[in-house]
């Protein structure tokens, strides 16, 4: 499995990522500690060397209040930190699913300090900054970002939900490494920024990759979620949902089972055969899963067949969470 390097920079990681909100938030009641941690351990021995956190994701488990997440996956990962890449966020509080942005100097140096304790790091990998805060213009966060990387707090920066302009505005300040923002087959809004990837040589990094599961072809129209799962909102779980997607998951299952593969897998494969720099964050807490989605970093899709399925995406009108 050939590994991709982030950006411009010396940091190399495998061609799937662990996306790890899901243990501790959005998705249902958050896994006890010794399950978070178990599983992380086990996602590392699986091949996974990039992980994806925040300083915002805490949730609830069945006992009450849980962990951080960037405690869980520092007290997972310290043993073997030299080996691996962590990607930590900063700049929102969440009150629901409603993230309200603040990328205020002040904010930034009080949440970094936060992240480097969790994790109990002396340097993140990659900081990104979670959401656009429209209060603060990206020369200025750009710059708290190479103060951080001059000081040794992180190695390189990135911008989550970015846009052109401000991707563009920001890297003229500092460079950025890479973007996450949400890309699936039914979330593809932010292909124009590829020319942009391109041209400035950052990653593209997916989160959501199968569209918060859909893509999978696990679930139907009767599936039922935990009262703390916000897929309970999202549209694509709905009866037009299902509807507006049967041909795509059609197609997908039809693929699949030429490749010897899972749909989930070849919708990952899906982005990272159209694109080099893309790399998908996959969140899960089913050890099968995990282990699926990172083999999906072997499985190859030619040009005409990428194609075949952008067609059909383009046919298509899917209510989807986060649409455009």
């Amino acid at each position: 499995m050939n590994q991709k390097r982030l950006g411009k920079t010396d940091l190399k990681v495998n061609p799937v990522g662990l996306g790890c909100m899901g243990l501790s938030h959005a998705y249902g009641a958050a896994k006890s500690d010794d399950e978070a941690i178990e599983f992380l351990k086990k996602s590392f021995k699986t091949g996974y060397n990039f992980f994806d956190t925040a300083e915002v994701y805490t949730g609830q488990t069945s006992e009450g209040n849980a962990s951080n997440n960037e405690e869980l996956v520092g007290m997972a990962l310290n043993e073997v930190i030299n080996d691996v890449v962590i990607a930590s966020k900063f700049g929102i509080t969440i009150d629901g699913i409603t993230p309200t942005p603040d990328a205020s100097p002040k904010a930034i140096q009080n949440s970094i300090e936060g992240t480097l304790k969790r994790l109990n790091v002396d340097c993140v990998d990659l900081y990104y900054q979670h959401r656009i805060d429209p209060k603060v213009e990206p020369e200025t966060v750009a710059g708290e970002m190479q103060k951080l990387i001059d000081d040794g707090m992180i190695k390189v920066w990135g911008i989550s939900e970015a846009n052109e302009e401000y991707l563009r505005r920001a890297n003229e300040v500092c460079p950025v490494t890479a973007i996450q923002n949400r890309y699936s087959m039914l979330a593809r809004w932010h292909e124009n920024l590829f020319p942009v990837c391109e041209d400035l040589e950052i990653s593209f990094v997916a989160f959501s990759p199968m569209a918060n599961g859909f893509l999978t072809g696990m679930y139907d129209k009767d599936s039922e979620f935990d009262e703390l799962d916000y897929r309970n909102d999202m549209p694509q779980y709905t009866e037009q949902g299902f509807k507006s997607a049967k041909k795509l998951i059609e197609l997908l299952n039809d693929i699949a089972s030429q490749k010897d593969a899972t749909p989930a897998q070849v919708s990952l494969a899906w982005m990272m055969c159209k694109k080099d720099y893309i790399i998908p964050i996959p969140g899960t807490t089913s050890i099968h899963n995990m282990e699926s989605n990172f083999n999906a970093g072997n499985l190859k899709l030619s040009a005409s067949l990428i194609a075949e399925i952008d067609e059909l995406l383009d046919s298509l009108d899917v209510p989807v969470f986060g649409g455009h």
